[in-house]
């Protein structure tokens, strides 16, 4: 048995489909800031708090980190640092390398 196909001619071709229009509209998402934490603990002076602090957050001053680790200590924490998910991560890992009790990163 054999089987034969129509066979399709010019005059019945399928007109050629229009690709949809293409805004030119530009969407920016933004990437989250992500904050940092760090806890108190029972081991942790107060001075080396404040000294990591400075030392691995840009731009910390000595007023600021004091303040900070006053929060830390009588709040239980307090948000360090808000940022780029990148840098955060960075900060982060250098805080806790200090031997900071640190909280999980969280988006801001």
């Amino acid at each position: 048995m054999t089987m034969t196909l129509p066979l399709v001619s010019s005059a019945t071709a399928i007109a050629p489909t229009a690709a949809p229009s293409r805004s030119n509209q530009v969407t920016r998402q933004h990437y989250p800031n992500f904050k940092i934490i760090v806890l108190n603990d029972d081991f942790n002076t107060f001075q080396h708090v404040t000294e990591s602090l400075m030392e691995h957050i840009p731009g910390m001053t000595l007023d600021r980190a004091l303040e900070l680790t006053n929060q830390i200590h009588h709040e239980g924490q307090a948000i360090v640092w808000v940022g780029p998910q990148e840098q955060a991560e960075l900060y982060h890992m250098q805080l806790g390398m200090e031997g900071l009790t640190m909280a999980p990163l969280e988006a801001a």
